[in-house]
C-alpha cells in the first residue's frame, strides 16, 4: 500500500510564497511520475506540476501554463519526496492541493491511483 502525506499549507497575503512537500512510503512502490494537483471550490481538480523520472533516473518537470514562472516542483529522490514551490501567489491559487503518484504521468485526476489528503492553500487579496 502506497501512503503520500502532504504539508505546508497555510494562509498567505497575494505574493507570498509556500513550500509544500509530500513524502510518499509503503512497500517498494517507486513511482515514476509525482505530480501536484489542485482543487478549488466548485471546480475540477486540475494538474498543477508534475516530474517524471525516466529509466535513468533523470526527472522531467512540466507545469501548467497558469501557475508557470511562479511554481516549481522538485523532488529528492533519497527521501521519496516531491515539493512544490509556489512563489508570487494569487488569490486564484486557493484551492486543496494534492499530491499523486503513479508509473506513468497524466492530466487528468481520474488515472491516478495513490492520493494524499491534501494541504490547504489560502491567498488573500
Amino acid at each position: 500500500q502506497v501512503q503520500l502525506v502532504e504539508s505546508g499549507g497555510g494562509s498567505v497575503q497575494a505574493g507570498g510564497s509556500l513550500r509544500l512537500s509530500c513524502i510518499v512510503s509503503g512497500n517498494t512502490y517507486l513511482p515514476n511520475c509525482m505530480v501536484w494537483f489542485r482543487q478549488a471550490p466548485g471546480n475540477e481538480r486540475e494538474w498543477v506540476a508534475r516530474i517524471y523520472n525516466d529509466i535513468g533516473g533523470v526527472g522531467t518537470t512540466y507545469t501548467a501554463d497558469s501557475v508557470k514562472g511562479r511554481f516549481t516542483i522538485s523532488q529528492d529522490s533519497a527521501k521519496r519526496a516531491v515539493y512544490l514551490q509556489m512563489n508570487s501567489l494569487k488569490p486564484e491559487d486557493t484551492a486543496l492541493y494534492y499530491c499523486a503518484v503513479a508509473r506513468a504521468c497524466y492530466n487528468v485526476a481520474s488515472a491516478y491511483r495513490y492520493w494524499g489528503q491534501g494541504t490547504q492553500v489560502t491567498v488573500s487579496s
